[in-house]
């Protein structure tokens, strides 16, 4: 019975994460403003750059803030019901963004997702994956490098700052955040990645 009870809350925090984490966001806000099925559109990815093909430019905000929200939520959540099992919440609502049941398992990258769980686990680091991810938005204007370089950057910052007990755990979760860039890697290597406001991607 003891063992039982021991599972109880990190089942429940993993749970909690997935939850938050599988709200379609983007899914939501284009159905409701009545921009069609996000699903459709471009590549068919849920996040906010998809949106952002809308024409709708505050919706792809919306989705991006929310997506964030919601991985921020989780961990803070997780943190105030069941302190101890913050890494299960994180890589919940990771996994639920990326993988949602609602959509048949077929979510978005991460990256938003990803920047809301770093900065509520360590706000530093956070802050280390927002510059780099604006930056390099903001000067190379193509969003799958902007995401996958701020992924690679968390487990960087959390080691470089001491925070080790995160590194494993930012390090998984950046690889997934590459492996969902598959299509846009072979793009870059092609030369034929868009960038932000143009065709798919």
């Amino acid at each position: 019975m003891h063992t039982e009870i021991l599972w109880i809350a990190p089942t429940a925090a993993l749970l909690i994460g997935y939850l938050l984490g599988s709200i379609p966001f983007g899914v939501i806000l284009t159905r409701v403003a009545g921009a069609g099925d996000l699903r459709t559109i471009g590549s068919g990815n849920i996040g906010a750059t998809n949106v952002l093909r809308t024409g709708r430019k505050g919706l792809a905000a919306a989705t991006l803030l929310l997506d964030l929200l919601k991985g921020l939520a989780a961990v803070l959540v997780v943190a105030h019901l069941f302190p101890g099992d913050e890494a299960l919440a994180a890589a919940g609502a990771f996994i639920g963004h990326c993988y949602p049941v609602w959509l048949r398992f077929r979510g978005g990258k991460g990256v938003a997702t990803l920047m809301g769980i770093v900065l509520a686990l360590h706000w530093p680091a956070g802050l280390v994956y927002a510059a780099v991810w604006l930056g390099l938005l903001a000067a190379v204007r193509i969003s799958a490098v902007a995401g996958m370089a701020a992924a690679a950057s968390a487990p960087l910052a959390a080691a470089l700052m001491g925070q080790f007990d995160l590194v494993l755990l930012l390090l998984a979760l950046a690889l997934i955040v590459l492996w969902k860039h598959g299509d846009n890697i072979e793009r870059l290597l092609a030369g034929t990645e868009p960038r932000i406001g143009r065709a798919k991607g």
